[in-house]
């Protein structure tokens, strides 16, 4: 990353603005910030990252002490729940939080399984990398069928922004046309394999041309973009990404914030709050703790962004409590820490695809295939058992045969022999927004730094049990018209949280009654406060939602600046 001013403390507490958190959504702040004049703070929980250290993908089992396994007992001591996430191994623990520092409360029988990165750049550096534009279907969800409210934005508010989005970070994928699934500014698309190729034309024929199988839409480079170099298909992007192939705030937004020499960032900044001005009825600033000394500091600007991550951002807000808003910042609707949400995942199926077997793959595609959503569309006949719909994903491949052996005579064979081919589908899933879904201050766990914990209260409705058993039978059905073969269901038991895709508390909508922020992310209550990561969100449609956050924090900056400069801010 570009370095950025590290000034001293005392030689510096206030400035234009301040971004809370230095993730995929802190670092489109930061960059839209800077690039548009604004001298920008932002602060972050975690500590800093040197790529030339840090990414690891291509270190081997061999090179590291546990052999890949990881050090368990520090793992079952010190992050219990970040370990339920594949990527928290020997190699990516370091991008994961330490439980007992960063603590949470549920519900007995209600788990929720809260996956926290705290390190320069967040979770932008083991995200998923799927990027999918919404549409009006789901921007106009709430409306149409009463659940959650109104969202104060439409499609085509949001479409210029996902094209500014794209433009900047690079998105390889294939242009289907779709209503529901709006095509965006691709870069050239991965390949399909020879089994998903096949697959793609088998289910579009029996299914009439409503179920699309496609490369999934991903912000890894399939070729030079930006300065950034190519993907070279390594395969294991959740340990870094030497060169930044795939997009992250290290890689991209905070080295372009750098460049304008307008951006200080600093590390080990734990933001407690945000300080309220009784004077002017505005954010005077944040309170932070710094991590390592922990003495409190404050620091002021003219606008705040709460890019923290949706829970922390609403754990903020609740925390920033004063005589104007005893119940937490932006509150007076009462639904601050409401309406809280997560996709559900994975109930799908995989299969056998045989006739293939002279076929082999090179390189290890970081990218899968998708099934744009076809229940509950405009040219699908309305489901009966449930609203909304999901998405689904997967992918096919051979593996290496697993079953023992020693010597060269196994090696040679390990080596040349191949597996049959196997393909799965899963789905990703929409779930309605529920009041009884929230988040509020636990009225005693602390964190390490003395700030109150939250109490997670979230778990699936009917609804969205109806559509994992929708999710089977579709699965099913789709590898049974591609000619799979030895076809098994997939029904895991995955809480709430494991798909790190928590959206909600801190919602938009078109008036302060019901919501939190208003159409441009801004709190109603103090209009210099804006919230653009996924607290913002009013519904969580069922697609992978960072793009979404990418774009509004875009959107929300251009529009504090120009409040800022027509002086209402």
């Amino acid at each position: 990353m570009a370095e950025s001013r590290r000034l001293p403390l005392q030689e510096r507490r206030r400035y234009d603005a301040i971004v809370v958190g230095s993730g995929i959504s802190g670092g489109w702040a930061a960059k839209e910030l800077t690039e548009r004049g604004l001298h920008t703070l932002v602060l972050e929980a975690g500590g800093p990252i040197d790529p030339a250290v840090d990414y690891v993908e291509h270190v081997q089992p061999y090179d590291v002490r546990f052999r890949g396994y990881g050090d368990r007992a520090a793992l079952s001591r010190d992050q219990p729940v970040q370990r339920e996430c594949y990527a928290c191994d020997e190699w990516g623990a370091k991008f994961f939080v330490n439980d007992r520092e960063n603590p949470y409360t549920t519900p007995e029988g209600a788990p929720f399984r809260w996956i926290r990165g705290r390190q320069v750049g967040g979770r932008s550096l083991t995200w998923g990398r799927q990027v999918y534009r919404w549409s009006d279907l789901d921007f106009e969800a709430n409306a149409k069928d009463g659940h959650g409210t109104d969202w104060p934005i439409r499609y085509a508010d949001l479409a210029p922004w996902y094209e500014h989005v794209e433009r900047f970070i690079g998105v390889s994928g294939a242009a289907e046309g779709l209503e529901q699934l709006p095509d965006g500014v691709f870069l050239k698309p991965m390949e399909l394999t020879c089994v998903e190729r096949h697959a793609r034309e088998r289910i579009l024929a029996a299914f009439g041309g409503q179920r699309v199988l496609t490369i999934g839409r991903t912000a890894v480079l399939t070729e030079e973009h930006n300065g950034r170099a190519a993907c070279h298909y390594c395969g294991p992007c959740e340990r870094g990404c030497i060169t930044h192939s795939y997009f992250s705030s290290n890689g991209s937004t905070l080295p372009a914030a750098a460049r304008t020499g307008r951006l200080t960032l600093r590390p080990w900044s734990v933001v407690a709050e945000v300080v309220h001005d009784p004077r002017s009825g505005r954010a005077r600033g944040v309170r932070v703790i710094d991590a390592r000394s922990r003495a409190e500091l404050e620091f002021e600007a003219r606008v705040v962004f709460l890019c923290a991550s949706a829970f922390e951002s609403t754990r903020i807000l609740l925390n920033s409590r004063s005589a104007a808003h005893p119940q937490g910042m932006g509150n007076a609707s009462g639904t601050l820490g409401k309406y809280v949400m997560d996709h559900h995942m994975l109930w799908g199926a995989g299969g056998t695809m045989p006739g293939f077997e002279d076929r082999r793959t090179d390189g290890r595609r970081p990218n899968g295939i998708y099934v744009a959503r076809f229940r509950n569309t405009q040219s699908s006949p309305a489901s009966k058992d449930f609203l909304r719909g999901y998405g689904m994903q997967g992918g096919s491949g051979r593996s290496r045969w697993n079953d023992g052996g020693h010597g060269a005579d196994f090696k040679a064979r390990w080596l040349s022999e191949l597996q049959p081919w196997t393909i799965g589908i899963n789905g990703w899933g929409e779930t309605l927004p529920r009041e009884d879904n929230q988040v509020a201050l636990d009225p005693v766990a602390k964190d390490a730094w003395g700030i109150p914990a939250l109490r997670i209260d979230c778990t699936w409705g009917e609804n969205e049990r109806a559509m994992m058993r929708d999710m089977v039978t579709s699965a099913t059905e789709m590898l049974e018209a591609a000619g799979a073969t030895n076809i098994r269901q997939n029904r895991p038991d995955v809480p709430p949280g494991l798909c790190i895709h928590e959206m909600g508390g801190a919602r938009m909508g078109r008036s302060a009654d019901v919501s939190v922020c208003d159409g441009n992310n801004a709190l109603w209550e103090v209009p210099n406060v804006f919230v653009t990561d996924g607290a913002c969100m009013a519904s969580s449609a069922c697609q992978n939602p960072s793009i979404t956050y990418m774009a509004l924090t875009a959107r929300a900056v251009a529009s504090a600046v120009e409040r800022i400069t027509r002086g209402e801010l």
